[in-house]
């Protein structure tokens, strides 16, 4: 047996216990909160700062991934895409999320739920995976700009979502993946939309105080409801859904996308109502412009440029807004006056609204600031409009709003009584064909009682004292004019009364 006569090493690992890792970590942050305290009592702020961006930038060049930051403002005005993703983000919020910010927004009656602090969100699009953070931090107290000088709006924290992904898919989320947000944002932002009606401030003295108020447009009127003739009342419906999907034919022919039409009839015809069925059909606002408010054509101006898109602007009775009767009659008669009175040389005119800038603003220059828009013009008395405002591509369609008929009526009943049969039925649509009643008279008849059969004898004895026989000459004709594919042109009669 042969020994060594040098001795043999043998080698123990020993793996540090707990307590010495504890003992090592508590070391080690105990170094660098001590670190940081020196840095920060005897190196300047300037420096601090520097070394803190060299640490970052350094930390950012041995990753692999790339971080976006979308801030909620940049400067002193609101970041869109910030906005956008913050609608998108509500949609892919996981049922694991420890914090949700919930809000509602003033004059809004839906609930707003975003993320909270430090949230964090994992989504994968077209098989890249995105992380989504988002970050809040308190800031001193900074006024931001506002556009009405009675409302001060402070900034005391900045909002901001971190995007991070892998470096190589830079381009495809620079330009796919934030278009991707920005069009599916705009679809939830419409889902949500809480319909407004707009009208005048009386208060319009500041320059930079916003020209419009809203409230919430609550009108029930719906087509459904509408007491209009079934054929006419299709035909609208088509031309609404005909204009929102020619988008790219308007920019084609180098036209503004808008739409005009021209509502007439006596009144209580459901002028009103229409407007309010267009304005739920579409999901639009409405923005009421009462002329006699405004006094130039250069304010005229002003308001149409501060209205949204994919609105209605409505001006009710047109004929009795401003003076826009026929320009000949009434240039022979201010000729007539002009002659006859004496001469004031001292007097100046008074501003006002043109015929000339009200055309400019329904299809001149002024007219393309804005995209999907419709105007309404309302009038008991279409005869008494200059023919200039009338035409194609001024009004593209005229509405005629006719007396109740019988079809309005079995629509009325549904709507008031629930019925849609009753062996009165036949009574009462014999005395339609010969008196001239409204819907609104009718409506207003079939409320007064629910049993349906002590109603209609009441809307019976209505008809038969109401004077008058046979409806207004040109009441069973609607006009409508509209615009074809290309430069054709349609005329329309339907039957309404």
């Amino acid at each position: 047996m042969i020994k060594s006569i040098f001795p043999i090493p043998t080698t123990t690992t020993q793996i540090p216990s707990t307590k010495t890792i504890l003992s090592a970590a508590a070391s080690v942050a105990a170094t660098a909160v001590l670190v940081r305290s020196v840095a920060k009592d005897y190196l300047p702020q300037e420096l601090r700062d520097y070394v803190y961006l060299k640490l970052k930038t350094f930390l950012a060049s041995c990753s692999s991934e790339i971080t976006l930051v979308i801030e909620e403002y940049d400067g002193l005005k609101q970041n869109h895409l910030y906005k956008a993703a913050e609608l998108y983000l509500v949609q892919t919020i996981p049922p694991s999320a420890k914090r949700i910010r919930v809000s509602i927004p003033k004059k809004e009656d839906k609930i707003s739920v975003s993320l909270g602090d430090r949230e964090e969100i994992v989504e994968n699009f077209h098989g890249v995976q995105l992380k989504w953070k988002f970050a809040l931090k308190k800031v001193p107290l900074k006024r931001m700009p506002s556009s009405d000088p009675y409302e001060f709006s402070f900034l005391s924290e900045v909002r901001k979502f971190e995007l991070r992904f892998h470096k190589k898919h830079q381009k495809m989320v620079l330009e796919t993946y934030l278009h991707h947000i920005l069009k599916k944002a705009e679809e939830l932002q419409e889902k949500k939309k809480t319909l407004k009606l707009f009208t005048l401030r009386n208060d319009r003295t500041y320059p930079t105080r916003d020209m419009w108020q809203s409230v919430n447009l609550d009108h029930p009127a719906t087509f459904d409801t509408l007491a209009m003739e079934s054929e006419l009342k299709k035909m609208i419906m088509e031309d609404l859904e005909r204009f929102v999907k020619r988008k790219e034919f308007y920019r084609r022919v180098g036209k503004a996308w808008k739409r005009g039409y021209l509502l007439f009839g006596p009144p209580g015809t459901g002028k009103s109502s229409l407007i309010a069925a267009m304005a739920n059909y579409l999901n639009f606002d409405i923005y009421d412009l009462e002329l006699t408010d405004v006094r130039t054509n250069s304010q005229l101006r002003k308001l149409m440029i501060s209205t949204g898109n994919k609105s209605i602007l409505v001006v009710e009775d047109i004929d009795c807004s401003i003076e826009l009767h026929n320009r000949r009659a009434e240039r022979r008669k201010a000729k007539m006056a002009a002659a006859s009175a004496p001469k004031h040389y001292d007097e100046e005119p008074k501003p006002q609204v043109t015929l000339s800038g009200l055309l400019n603003f329904v299809d001149g220059l002024w007219s393309s600031c804005g995209d999907e828009r419709i105007i309404v013009f309302t009038t008991n008395h279409k005869d008494k409009l200059d023919p200039a405002l009338l035409r194609p591509g001024r009004m593209d369609m005229h509405v005629h709003m006719s007396y109740c008929t019988p079809c309005s009526f079995k629509l009325l009943a549904s709507n008031y009584l629930g019925i849609t049969e009753h062996p009165l039925f036949l009574s009462i649509e014999e005395l339609l064909e010969i008196k001239k009643v409204t819907p609104a008279e009718v409506g207003e008849q079939l409320m007064k009682d629910e049993v349906p059969e002590v109603a209609l004898r009441g809307l019976i004895e209505f008809l038969e004292n109401k004077h008058g026989e046979g409806h207004e000459e040109g009441s069973e004709v609607a006009s409508v004019v509209g615009d074809k594919v290309g430069e054709a042109r349609m005329h329309t009669k339907i039957r309404i009364g």
